[in-house]
């Protein structure tokens, strides 16, 4: 799926205006002697989401298995649009679990880059957990209930770092709407926790993790922390 950008031509000031006159007066058509814009480049939607995925995932792949079984489970799943390419509408959840550092959030944005490749229409919103509560915070000004129901309708949302930021009876209740309404509406949802499934049921409630447990296929990472890796 490809984006045109296009610009509306500028209107003529006056002194384009005479030199168009005196182009004329020479016998030139202004139009033949303008410098014509170069048409513009489709820009493709991996293109305009990339400016919208964190640097460090601008080229993230998605090479495990199970992962990627799941992006050609949710392309088939599609249904055509007006241009023939399949869009998200209904499908599977997948939960990536793991220590620190094992690559969870590099698959889930390798997962996204992967459906945008494929042709997928894709309408995605990704957010960690500790920003879900910061954003969603009561305040002068914001509306959050409108804000949260961005996030649940959303067509794909991940939603990285499950079970990180610090519980609380009001940050348990929103994430049970926010998984409840994706687990009703089978809107396909990617998530990260470095939790085992013991640990992700005590930090968000028996009502989250029997929800996530039926909607999700659990994938499970391993191996030492890359970043500190990285630094030796």
């Amino acid at each position: 799926m490809t984006t045109t950008l296009t610009h509306t031509p500028d209107r003529l000031g006056p002194i384009a205006e005479r030199l168009g006159a005196i182009l004329t007066s020479r016998g030139i058509d202004p139009d033949a002697a303008t410098t014509q814009e170069p048409p513009s480049e489709p820009v493709t939607a991996l293109e305009l989401a990339d400016a919208r995925i964190p640097a460090r995932y601008r080229n993230a792949l998605s090479d495990h298995p199970q992962v990627t079984a799941w992006t050609k489970a949710i392309a088939a799943a599609g249904r055509p649009g007006p241009s023939g390419a399949p869009g998200i509408a209904e499908g599977p959840s997948l939960l990536i679990a793991g220590p620190t550092g094992t690559g969870k959030t590099h698959q889930a944005y390798g997962a996204i880059r992967t459906l945008l490749s494929a042709g997928v229409r894709l309408r995605w919103e990704a957010v960690t957990a500790a920003d879900l509560y910061a954003r969603l915070r009561p305040r002068s000004g914001h509306d959050a209930e409108r804000d949260l129901q961005t996030l649940a309708r959303c067509p794909l949302l991940l939603l990285d770092d499950l079970g990180a930021a610090k519980n609380s009876e009001w940050t348990e209740e929103l994430t049970y709407r926010l998984i409840n309404h994706r687990y009703e509406h089978l809107r396909p949802t990617l998530i990260t926790t470095n939790l085992p499934t013991d640990a992700l049921r005590t930090a968000l409630g028996d009502r989250i993790a029997s929800r996530l447990a039926e909607m999700t296929e659990r994938v499970v990472l391993t191996g030492s922390d890359r970043r500190r890796r990285s630094q030796t």
